[in-house]
């Protein structure tokens, strides 16, 4: 018996496996339910069909992951290809439709050519856990965002002067609203008493606070249709943005808990630029074994998108554009730490003033000591050492 390379179409409910020979020709396609007992009957029967079988998924968590944690756990290697990747290339197979039969045989097929797949591993419990936080961190953020945006609107749309003037990231304009939102309201209490209502609810600058208010309240004396009704409305929204500020608070104190157990604290959080939360985003994105990428060209050109690649053709060439297919998170945390590190670190702070010295614009002289830094964080994971200044000098033999 020969080795078999096996494809699985992963769903939410249900996946669909197909697995081939050397040769491309089918020796077993099934749909089978996203359960345990069906999922180990799937394993056994593909096992029996070779001495070795390399399999494909084109999913890497969510409905997939009980199916990837069976294989691995059976000593099982598992290897993932986009689901953009199976989309091109299903357009080189026979046949126009697309049916969870044929993108399971073309990812089974996809496995058996290619060499260049990354092969999943199990995370340790750490950097799941961050990968957990982080996630609810991105979506408590993304959350408050919107009620803030709403927020502004249905200010704007009653006291456009208001709204310029309070910074609603802090607490003290929020507590504001959840008890004064009209011009009529602010005018009759006054800033006097205004500062004071702040004050008894611990608002920090409650006299700047009140002084900001009260003259905006003042200068406006033209009532808006509506303006009474979204005045009540006001209330709600600036409790939530409270609330989703209390939130993430709540979950930056799990990330910095759990982050600081994993044994590359230190060394990731030694880089300039790189506090708890963007490097508890990196070892989420990466699990901090370098190993994986191979070099740290692939982990920052393929997978962090912080370096252009070529789009030459006939005579033409030195032709650069951005990459499209990359980890969008892991760019952004190389990114701002990249822009976090030339305010705070010399030496990042030259690398950044002699590109721009160059002509290279903001944004990439940014990338590309976004793209510097990567190795030198690559090599201070490899060696297991904080960063420094300056580097170790060799000793001599």
């Amino acid at each position: 018996m020969a080795a078999i390379w096996a494809g699985i179409d992963a769903g939410k409910t249900h996946h669909h496996c197909v697995a081939i020979d050397e040769g491309g020709r089918r020796l077993l396609s099934r749909r089978v339910t996203n359960d345990e007992p069906e999922l180990l009957e799937l394993l056994g029967d593909v096992l029996a069909l070779g001495d070795e079988v390399i399999r494909g998924i084109d999913l890497a968590d969510g409905g997939a992951a009980l199916a990837i944690a069976i294989l691995i756990n059976h000593g099982q290697p598992v290897c993932y290809i986009s689901g953009r990747a199976i989309h091109r290339a299903s357009e080189g197979y026979r046949g126009g439709g697309k049916t969870d039969a044929k993108d399971a045989a073309v990812i089974a097929d996809q496995v058996r050519i290619r060499r260049d797949l990354h092969p999943l591993r199990v995370s340790d419990e750490a950097v799941t856990d961050l990968r957990i936080l982080t996630n609810r961190r991105t979506d408590l953020v993304a959350d408050r965002t919107r009620t803030v945006s709403r927020l502004r609107a249905q200010i704007t749309s009653i006291f456009p002067g208001l709204e310029r003037a309070l910074d609603l990231a802090n607490t003290g304009p929020l507590t504001l609203l959840t008890g004064y939102q009209a011009r009529a309201a602010l005018r009759r209490i006054g800033a006097k008493r205004l500062e004071t209502w702040l004050r008894n609810r611990k608002v920090i600058r409650a006299d700047r606070l009140a002084g900001t208010a009260v003259p905006a309240a003042e200068r406006q004396h033209t009532s808006l249709p509506g303006e009474e009704l979204t005045a009540q409305l006001v209330h709600t929204p600036a409790k939530e943005v409270m609330v989703h500020n209390q939130q993430i608070d709540e979950v930056d104190k799990l990330i910095e808990a759990r982050f600081r157990d994993h044994h590359t604290f230190e060394v990731i959080t030694s880089m300039p630029g790189l506090g708890v939360i963007l490097g508890a985003e990196f070892l989420a994105a990466t699990g901090g074994d370098m190993a994986v990428f191979g070099t740290p060209d692939r982990l920052a050109d393929g997978f962090g998108g912080v370096a252009p690649v070529p789009r030459d053709s006939g005579k033409i060439s030195g032709n650069l554009r951005r990459r499209q297919r990359y980890n969008r998170r892991l760019q952004r945390v190389f990114y701002t730490s990249a822009l976090f590190s030339i305010r705070y670190c010399e030496d990042s702070r030259r690398f950044y003033d002699r590109k721009r010295a160059e002509g290279k614009r903001h944004t990439q002289a940014v990338l590309a000591l976004a793209r510097r830094r990567v190795n030198v964080l690559w090599a201070l994971l490899r060696d297991g050492r904080c960063y420094q200044p300056e580097p170790p000098i060799a000793l001599a033999a």
